[in-house]
Formats: structure tokens, sequence, C-alpha cells
């Protein structure tokens, strides 16, 4: 009993102490508060960083797979040609023969041309390169020649490593075509085709050498037309007979000043 009366009185007391000193609980509850606070801030804050950090690092992920994924895609091409594929040529062996390619510019530009061949010494092509307009389109003729046979191999038998690149690249409009449009612009030259060769029966009829024909023919009436020289655009030439009546006024003129002088 004295025991429990002792405890009671310690805890009066403290009691007591409490109330006299209530600065003592408010400190204490604002260190816990701002204890727990500060644990939540710091908790929030590496969670948002933790979250920006794997938001860059997607984004530059997203980023580098997308431009690894656009190089590996094939360039757009801004030319149709047919043949697409391959240059047929007659097979004629020592001498030179002739193939023609249609270009077509299908993009919204103009775009400068140049043909590329494996083979300078044996192979040319006519116009080696040129700009098109949007839509524009020509047939360009290519010449080669067909070595002889060798080991006695039979007609068409020959291969031909032969091989013919076609690049293009975007240019303003009115530029003047030149060939060093390629070399200060490497970044931007798209290789549109590389055309294989393959030789034909002269003697044989077939499609294939039916249509190389008429793209020769083509090709010829557009050189025919492009050595024409260009329309005369100066002041129209007076035709003979042709009375100017200024020129008939100041005669008239004279010849009445004559008739006075003569009656004077």
């Amino acid at each position: 009993m004295a025991i429990s009366d002792r405890h009671k009185t310690n805890g009066d007391h403290s009691m007591k102490l409490f109330g006299l000193c209530p600065f003592w609980q408010a400190a204490t509850n604002s260190s816990a508060s701002s204890s727990t606070q500060n644990l939540n801030h710091s908790h929030n804050g590496g969670s948002n960083s933790s979250r920006s950090a794997a938001v860059n690092s997607s984004g530059l992920k997203s980023t580098t797979v997308s431009s690894v994924a656009r190089s590996l895609l094939p360039a757009r091409r801004r030319l149709r040609l047919d043949p697409s594929n391959n240059l047929y040529f007659p097979y004629e062996p020592g001498k030179q023969v002739k193939s023609a390619v249609r270009l077509k510019n299908t993009s919204k530009s103009h775009v400068a041309f140049k043909f590329q061949t494996t083979a300078p010494k044996s192979c040319y092509m006519r116009p080696p390169g040129g700009i098109l307009a949007p839509g524009e389109s020509l047939i360009a003729t290519v010449f080669k020649f067909v070595d002889p046979p060798e080991n006695n191999e039979k007609q068409l038998d020959q291969k031909s490593k032969a091989k013919f690149k076609i690049v293009s690249l975007k240019v303003k409009g009115g530029l003047e075509y030149v060939p060093e449009l390629f070399d200060e612009q490497k970044d931007q030259v798209t290789v549109e085709r590389v055309l294989r060769v393959v030789f034909l029966d002269a003697e044989r009829p077939s499609p294939a050498m039916e249509k190389l024909k008429r793209q020769l023919a083509e090709a010829e009436a557009a050189l025919e037309v492009r050595k024409k020289p260009p329309p005369d655009t100066g002041p129209p030439v007076v035709g003979e007979g042709l009375v100017i009546d200024e020129w008939k006024e100041r005669r008239e003129k004279y010849l009445a000043r004559q008739q006075v002088e003569a009656v004077q």
C-alpha cells in the first residue's frame, strides 16, 4: 500500500512538471512532425528523381532507337526507272551496242541525277547527268562495247561484270547542272538503282527487244529535238512589199517640196 502511494505521488509530481513545461511537449511534437515531413519529403524526392531519371532514360532510348531505325530504312527514291533493274543490250560481239532507260521525277522538287559505271572505258551514257523538274521524264541512251567471247563460248553465254548506278540529289529550281553538285552534298545523295547488264539475242524477236527498239527510237527523236536551234524571239522582220505608212508620208512630203521648188 505504501509502494502504490509512492508511485502515485511520483506520477502526480511528473504530471505537474509536465503541466508546468508545455513548451517541451510542443517542441517534441514539432520535432516529430518535422522529422516525419523530412522523411516523407526525402522519400518523395527520391521517387521523383527516380521517375524523372526513368523518363529521361526512356526518352533517350526511344530517340536512339528511332534514329537507328531511320538509318536502317531504305532512302525514299525520287526517280522511277523503266526498266527498273536491268539494262538490256543486243548481243553483238566486237561491236558497240546501245540500251535505253527512262527516268521520271516522281518527287515534288527538282532532282539532279547522274550515271556511274564500273566500266568507264567501255561504257558511257548520254546524257551523263541532268536535272529533272517535278513530273518531267527523259530517255537516256547507254553505250557499251561487247567483248568477243572467250573459249568459244556460245552466244548469250558471255556475262558482263559491268554495272550502272544512278544517283539522285534534291536541288533548287533554276539551278544549272554540274557534276560537282554531288561532291558538294554527299550526305544528301541517294542511290536510286544499280542496273545489271542483260544481253538479248538481236536476231530473235522478244518483248524486251521490241521495247528496247521503241525506247531507242524515242531517245533519238528527243536528241534531234534538242539539236534544233531555239526559236528566234527577236523583233519581227518587215516582209517584202509591205508599205510602211511613216515612210510613205515622208516620201509624199519630199515630192511635194520638190514640185514647189520647181515652180518657183
